[in-house]
């Protein structure tokens, strides 16, 4: 396992699920396929590294809203006794829960979370401290439904909502960095760690400089996909 930075803070590597692949997209566009890998396969180099958690995004569940709990059980199986956070694709407290009685570790819901007025309180209520509120971020603004279309939030205004609604964790994604190596967006970070929310950070995280940066703004996890390639002997 990377050492941790404080207390909480945990180096978090993503897997992401297109059909029956792991694979890296640049910057969230289904048709730019920057890395593909047959999932059982690297799912176990990921498992060797001893990660304290792994991070699981059903991309296609994403994309149609319809969350592919085979697949997703497939890799919770191959996981072992290493906790998982699964994501994509879950649209209602029920489809939350079956992830979890297919052995989630926690959920993350996106789009659903901003379907209507009462919709985040919802999740809060019902999912407690197994829940993270994607804030998947481009120019500002939350992106939904796989980042395909603009959520009508400013971040501000989505971390807000957070707050008064008694959500816990927020998982917050850097949209224009994720897959690009270029380094975590850290005014983003902070200001979402400025909400007294716990933020687990995405985007653009290459290694173990950029890990120590958002542990000091006070993140308590990050994810890397492309940068933990290398770690695995994939790239």
């Amino acid at each position: 396992m990377l050492a941790c930075y404080n207390i909480t803070m945990q180096l978090i590597p993503a897997v992401d699920l297109l059909g029956d692949f792991a694979v890296r997209l640049d910057q969230g566009d289904y048709d730019r396929v920057l890395f593909r890998h047959p999932l059982d396969d690297f799912v176990t180099r990921i498992v060797s590294t001893n990660p304290p958690m792994i991070h699981v995004v059903d991309l296609d569940g994403a994309r149609t809203g319809e969350a592919r709990l085979d697949v997703v059980r497939r890799c919770i199986e191959l996981a072992g006794t290493i906790p998982v956070q699964v994501s994509g694709g879950l649209r209602t407290v029920d489809a939350a829960f079956a992830a979890l009685d297919a052995g989630a570790a926690r959920v993350i819901i996106g789009s659903a979370a901003w379907a209507s007025p009462h919709a985040l309180g919802e999740f809060a209520d019902a999912l407690g401290d197994r829940l993270l509120v994607a804030l998947d971020v481009r120019d500002g603004r939350i992106s939904v439904r796989g980042w395909l279309a603009d959520g009508g939030l400013r971040v501000a205004d989505a971390l807000e909502r957070c707050v008064d609604e008694g959500v816990r964790r927020v998982h917050v994604t850097a949209i224009d960095r994720d897959g690009t190596m270029r380094g975590p967006l850290l005014d983003l970070y902070a200001q979402a760690c400025a909400s007294g929310l716990a933020v687990v950070a995405a985007g653009g995280v290459r290694n173990d400089a950029d890990v120590a940066a958002l542990a000091d703004l006070g993140c308590e996890g990050a994810i890397m996909g492309v940068g933990y390639l290398a770690r695995i002997g994939l790239a």
